[in-house]
C-alpha cells in the first residue's frame, strides 16, 4: 500500500501545472525546495494538512 497521494500546483514562474507524490505523514508541515517540470526553477513547497484536507502552497525560491 503506497502512502503518497498525487498532488497538482503551478509553477510561480511560469504557471505551468506541475505533479508530485506527497507523503502525508512525512511531508505535512515540511518546506522542500523542487525543480519546475518544465522551467527547472527552485520552487519552495510546503504541504499542510492530511486527506481530503490535503494542500499544497508553492512560491519561488528567492522570495
Amino acid at each position: 500500500m503506497s502512502l503518497a497521494t498525487p498532488a497538482t500546483f503551478h509553477c510561480p514562474y511560469c504557471m505551468e501545472p506541475n505533479e508530485v507524490e506527497i507523503d502525508e505523514i512525512n511531508d505535512s508541515g515540511h518546506m522542500q525546495v523542487v525543480d519546475c517540470q518544465v522551467c527547472c526553477q527552485p520552487i519552495e513547497m510546503t504541504v499542510h494538512g492530511q486527506g481530503d484536507t490535503l494542500s499544497v502552497e508553492v512560491q519561488r525560491e528567492n522570495d
